[in-house]
């Protein structure tokens, strides 16, 4: 268990940059740690909590961040749209990470970055102790320096326009990562679910260049399947994979395990009839 810690303990952005895979969970409906301990026991690299689609509190989203820090999982978290006031606390509660919906403009992704990171970086209010250092009381100039270089920025693309400003979005220090949702992606463009649209294909490869032009990663989310995926990576998007999400899975176990009670249910009425 301690080897596979430490491996897993490798930032998550230098697996993508040496082109490894990596598996994230998607968590909206769990409300305690116990779904990131089950996570990192399969090999879960990452997991994302979404607090833009379901109604989860800061203090569960907290929870499953210190509990994803401790057992070397990426932790980030997607906050509503154009909610930056919760960037802080979720960064002062254990995130590794920020996934900023909504963004559709250079000046947008600005704000991103500057409510990710301290002064002279950005504008995050200071907190002398922080979970990510182990509440322990460091330099100043040592504390900020680790959370800037720590944590990691992803700015979401979900609109036409941010598609079209997609090389000064990717320009800003401070972005480390590009995201592309094609769900909403597709709806914007008047083409919803259809995510292998020329369309959406098109914009997927020029954000793409633009971010590499920039050196910055392109996480794409929303894909079809499999071989979408393998389209998408081959454009030159990052091997960031997303393996699930804890709503889905529920879903889809709850119905198979219903269908396979109800499968059991001839064989259950033929053995009745026989005893009578």
């Amino acid at each position: 268990m301690t080897q596979f810690l430490q491996e897993k303990r490798e930032p998550l952005l230098v697996r993508l940059a040496n082109d490894r895979a990596c598996y994230a969970l998607g968590i909206r409906n769990a409300r305690t740690p116990d779904i990131v301990r089950m996570a990192a026991t399969l090999g879960y690299d990452a997991i994302w909590v979404d607090l833009e689609h379901s109604t989860l509190s800061l203090d569960a989203a907290s929870s499953m961040c210190l509990t994803a820090a401790d057992l070397g999982l990426a932790a980030w978290v997607r906050p509503p749209d154009g909610d930056l006031g919760t960037v802080g606390r979720l960064l002062d509660g254990g995130a590794s990470g920020l996934i900023i919906p909504g963004v559709a403009t250079a000046a947008d992704a600005r704000r991103a970055a500057d409510a990710c990171r301290y002064p002279p970086r950005g504008g995050r209010s200071q907190n002398a102790l922080l979970p990510s250092m182990g509440f322990a009381r460091v330099p100043h100039a040592e504390r900020v320096a680790n959370a800037n270089g720590n944590v990691v920025v992803q700015v979401l693309i979900e609109t036409e326009e941010g598609v079209g400003n997609a090389d000064a979005i990717a320009a800003i220090d401070g972005v480390d990562v590009i995201g592309l949702g094609l769900n909403d992606l597709s709806a914007n463009f008047g083409v919803l679910g259809q995510g292998r649209h020329p369309r959406i294909s098109d914009a997927c490869r020029h954000v793409i260049e633009a971010a590499r032009k920039h050196g910055k990663q392109v996480i794409v989310g929303g894909l079809a399947d499999v071989d979408h995926y393998r389209e998408i990576v081959a454009l030159g998007a990052s091997r960031y994979i997303f393996a699930g999400i804890d709503t889905d899975i529920l879903a889809e176990a709850l119905g198979q395990r219903l269908a396979r009670w109800q499968g059991l249910e001839p064989a259950h009425d033929i053995l009745q009839h026989k005893a009578v």
